[in-house]
């Protein structure tokens, strides 16, 4: 499955993830709830507009540039917790 992301670049280049497209879907990152660095490529945990997480990969090795998708976590089932009253 092909990923292509874009990314918000500040005074940086690729800061981080701000959309990515997965499967021919276009997604919006809601928020970046993590990031971490590896020896060679940084990570991103984040929540889509899907309301599923992701863990993102970003491979930076000499002139290669890569993204790939390491991780995925559907969003928990919404509870049908209803109030009783008497």
């Amino acid at each position: 499955m092909q990923l292509r992301v874009e990314c918000y670049a500040g005074y940086k280049a690729d800061e981080k993830p701000v959309r990515f497209q997965l499967g021919g879907r276009d997604y919006r990152v809601e928020e970046v709830l993590d990031q971490w660095y590896g020896p060679e490529e940084l990570y991103f945990k984040l929540r889509a507009d899907d309301g599923h997480l992701y863990i993102l990969r970003h491979q930076i090795h000499g002139d290669s540039d890569r993204w790939s998708l390491e991780s995925f976590r559907s969003r928990a089932p919404e509870a049908n917790a209803q109030s009783v009253t008497s």
